[in-house]
């Protein structure tokens, strides 16, 4: 989707569109004509959050009025785009700039569709910008590239078609880009990204990309790359692995979040890390029982090898690591257990700093775009003990979110800030300005966090 099908700077042919609380109908009705009032009392319109009414006129449509719950919330317009009928429309109300700052996003994220193989069968309305805000546009466009990302099938988002949307972003933002692919992983000390993905067709790797001024505060991105995951000879049941084409879902928020760092040129020195792996099963696919090494040097039991994405991120942590980030962040679809603990829409923010979660946690209350701090009780290591190597990579049913988080934590050096995102990346079903599939959650407040601890 681009920003043409949401915006136009023309409003030659708009019509207009009136944004109303419920706090105030009243008000705006008693500006209103007998004949509006009488009509909004035979629809019995009470700008209830999600409403969209249209209003007739003596040439046809006069116009419509929309309720919403909170201003500043981008979703409370989500409904608008496919509510009202194609064509543009204009802002008739007034409102300030925090909440025209929201409209505009949320009427981008309202009209997203997924068209690389279906054409929609229609057009959203569009809004009439006269200008816009170019961050929103900066964050709706990092919003699509996640949605984008996420629901484009494996056969079209491989580990190389990963590779070349970040040489893509580097190109437009002047970024370097080093790939370390196949058995190269090996010769160059990434023993768990190759051990995962060496059953594939498609050759594992990881993805580096390297932006900013050697002066600035260095931040560090990895997210989690698997393209698709049958969950190896721990295989998944069918629908289990009916939408596994999502668990790059952390590569695409570490993606997207690089791209809104480097459109918005924020001042940080920035390393971007994806390892990226098809979870596959062959002949030389990965076993549960064996033990892996790590770039750390840690021993690694398999327990079970559905519990892959902890494997490869371990070597690409290890890899930030080194590099002696100021703050290091991760993103990843990784466990079954923080959606049952959270639902859908709340990611699952683990930090080893509290005034990092506590940015975070303010950045989502900000921007509405919540995440929900969940303990690293390190006690439950136990459930991550092997018998015959350093760690186990999984172990127990317990607190799976947790202990998943544990063992990220095990390969982060002692003293660094560090955040593990545990994202769901996904809609299960359409909502007014989230259609079914892929999703980016937590990436606008991941951002603004960003901008706030090093400004721009």
């Amino acid at each position: 989707m681009t920003a043409a099908l949401a915006y136009t700077d023309s409003s030659a042919n708009a019509r207009p569109l009136h944004v109303l609380e419920r706090t105030q109908l009243a008000g705006w009705r008693a500006t209103q004509s007998p004949a509006v009032n009488a009509w909004l009392d035979a629809q019995n319109f009470t700008a209830a959050p999600g409403s969209l009414l249209l209003l007739p006129g003596d040439a046809g449509l006069a116009g419509a009025v929309m309720g919403i719950g909170d201003p500043l919330d981008a979703y409370s317009y989500g409904h608008a785009p496919f509510g009202l009928p194609a064509g543009d429309w204009q802002l008739a109300t007034d409102l300030p700039g925090d909440a025209r700052t929201a409209l505009q996003l949320g009427w981008g994220l309202g009209s997203y569709r997924f068209d690389r193989y279906k054409t929609p069968p229609r057009k959203p309305a569009r809004l009439v910008l006269v200008q816009a805000e170019a961050e929103a546009l900066d964050l709706l466009a990092a919003s699509v590239r996640v949605r984008d990302l996420v629901n484009t099938p494996t056969e079209h988002m491989g580990p190389d078609d990963l590779e070349a949307t970040t040489r893509e972003l580097a190109q437009l933002h002047g970024a370097e880009v080093e790939v370390i692919a196949g058995d190269a992983l090996l010769a160059q000390n990434f023993p768990a990204i190759h051990a995962v993905g060496r059953a594939s067709h498609r050759a594992p790797r990881l993805i580096a990309l390297r932006w900013g001024d050697a002066a600035h505060p260095h931040v560090a991105l990895v997210g989690k790359g698997v393209c698709f995951d049958t969950g190896g000879l721990d295989i998944k049941p069918a629908d289990g692995m009916r939408n596994m084409k999502k668990d790059m879902g952390g590569a695409a928020h570490a993606i997207a979040l690089a791209q809104l760092v480097m459109a918005r040129r924020l001042p940080v020195r920035l390393t971007l890390l994806v390892p990226a792996v098809e979870n596959s099963i062959g002949p030389n696919a990965f076993r549960p029982g064996e033990v892996i090494a790590t770039r750390k040097g840690v021993s690694v039991e398999i327990d079970n090898t559905d519990a892959e994405g902890r494997v490869i991120l371990c070597d690409a942590l290890t890899y930030a690591g080194e590099q002696s980030p100021e703050l290091l962040l991760d993103f990843a679809t990784l466990t079954g257990a923080a959606r049952i603990a959270l639902g859908p829409d709340l990611p699952a923010l683990f930090a080893n700093d509290d005034a990092l979660a506590h940015d975070w946690i303010s950045a989502g209350e900000r921007t509405r775009d919540p995440v929900w701090r969940m303990p690293l009780w390190r006690p439950y290591l136990r459930y991550l003990t092997s018998g015959i190597a350093d760690l186990a990579n999984a172990g127990s049913r317990m607190a799976g979110a947790v202990t998943a988080a544990l063992y990220l934590e095990r390969f982060v050096p002692e003293g660094m800030k560090w955040a593990h995102l545990d994202v769901y990346a996904w809609n299960d079903s359409d909502r007014a300005g989230r259609p079914a599939g892929g999703e980016a959650l937590a990436l606008r407040s991941a951002y603004a966090m960003l901008k706030a601890r090093y400004g721009g």
